[in-house]
């Protein structure tokens, strides 16, 4: 039995107004999937929620599942977009300082709100949205990989590859469930701070930096 093909907006807007349109669906389409779940996010309600006719919204969405995958890949391009910005910024910072910035900046994404996550998370599977998930992926990985080659004198960890793929996985498995589970937790500083302990931990297990060991020998 041949795939079901996954749901795709039906043209690309190029104009101010198209785009302020699709904007309009988009943004209705996060309001009623925060607020009223996603069973209550039929394409009459969100059409009616943007100010725009059926016949608009159905020139760029053939259906409910095209528009959920259009916010979730709204929401992955939000998300590489500040992860490049955070790991520019702390290229040069403390190993500490640079993995708390950044765990804080995953759980900054995720706290605004959580009720509109919780929905996306749960659909991912369901319209097909494990490609942008994956997209995202791999991006976060390219961008620790970078990471561990610049400050790998400071590292005790030696297969970047590998460890940029537990730590992703790691990190999004843990904002995942709070979002899911424990929305709480992504207001609670120590959600932040234990998540960089841990990461913390497993990038230097308490070695010292081959730079600073070195620089040690020679004055001894």
């Amino acid at each position: 039995m041949p795939a079901k093909p996954l749901p795709q907006p039906r043209k690309a807007p190029r104009q101010k107004r198209s785009l302020e349109t699709v904007d309009a669906i988009l943004a209705a389409t996060a309001h009623i999937l925060s607020k009223e779940g996603l069973e209550k996010a039929t394409t009459n309600h969100i059409a009616a929620r943007a100010g725009v006719s059926i016949g608009s919204l159905y020139q760029y969405f053939p259906n409910k599942e095209s528009l959920v995958r259009a916010l979730n890949d709204r929401h992955t391009q939000e998300i590489l977009a500040l992860l490049s910005r955070r790991f520019e910024e702390v290229r040069e910072a403390p190993i500490p300082d640079a993995v708390r910035a950044i765990v804080r900046a995953m759980v900054d994404v995720h706290r605004h709100d959580p009720d509109l996550h919780r929905v996306l998370v749960q659909a991912t599977p369901a319209v097909g949205a494990k490609v942008e998930t994956r997209r995202l992926e791999a991006a976060a990985g390219r961008l620790l990989v970078g990471f561990f080659q610049a400050r790998a004198a400071e590292l005790r960890i030696q297969d970047f590859e590998l460890s940029a793929f537990l730590l992703v996985q790691s990190v999004e498995a843990l904002t995942h469930a709070a979002v899911l589970e424990h929305p709480g937790l992504l207001e609670d500083e120590r959600f932040v701070e234990e998540t960089t302990r841990m990461i913390v931990g497993y990038l230097t297990d308490g070695v010292e930096p081959a730079g600073k060991a070195r620089r040690s020998r020679r004055k001894s």
